[in-house]
């Protein structure tokens, strides 16, 4: 089987980011964004999706954490797209249901090459560390619509925004992990039209 690699540069007056990733990875990371609960928070979507992920970002932080968050999901959705390549024998759906703590979060996922973004998440604080989590939503809007995924995230309980935050990558995670991983009874694309 031929890695899932994707290799993924982008440069703009706001940022300047690069990304490898490795689909069928063993969970290891090294991300720098200058945003610590960022990083955070994608150290976990690495590690529980089994994700090879090293990315850098500088960005223009001393604006706010903005373009710094959406263009690392406009990256890392190139990359998955990119790494998923013509997504010939892979299961194409995926879900999780995550809890953490008192947060429990269920994401959704279909690699169908049609973006569908569907946010449903509320956090009590306006932000984590020296992330406004006004810019979860940001992230997961960019990546769904630049890996041209259906993605659909929602809260089912939580109070504490670090656990709904952090559940959510990691549910985004598995729910990723799912939908491109392999099955053997398919040679072709699972779809009735035979493309995605």
């Amino acid at each position: 089987m031929n890695k899932r690699l994707a290799k993924i540069s982008r440069k703009t007056r706001e940022t300047e980011i690069t990304c490898e990733l490795l689909l069928d990875g063993a969970g290891k990371s090294e991300i720098n964004t200058g945003i610590g609960f960022f990083d955070h928070m994608l150290e976990g979507f690495a590690k529980h999706g089994f994700f090879d992920l090293y990315l850098t970002c500088k960005g223009d932080l001393k604006v706010d954490t903005h373009h710094t968050v959406e263009d690392t999901g406009i990256v890392l959705g190139e990359a998955i797209a990119e790494a998923a390549g013509d997504k010939k024998g892979i299961r194409r759906y995926g879900s999780f249901l995550l809890p953490m703590d008192e947060a429990l979060i269920a994401c959704a996922v279909d690699l169908c090459g049609r973006p569908y973004f569907n946010f449903d998440l509320k956090f009590p604080e306006e932000r984590c560390g020296e992330m406004e989590m006004s810019m979860i939503r940001e992230f997961f809007y960019a990546l769904s619509y630049s890996s041209m995924m259906n993605l659909h995230l929602k809260q089912l309980d939580g109070i504490n925004s670090h656990h709904i935050a952090e559940a959510a990558f990691k549910a985004f995670a598995k729910a990723l992990d799912m939908a491109s991983s392999f099955d053997d009874r398919l040679e072709d694309v699972l779809s009735t039209k035979g493309a995605l």
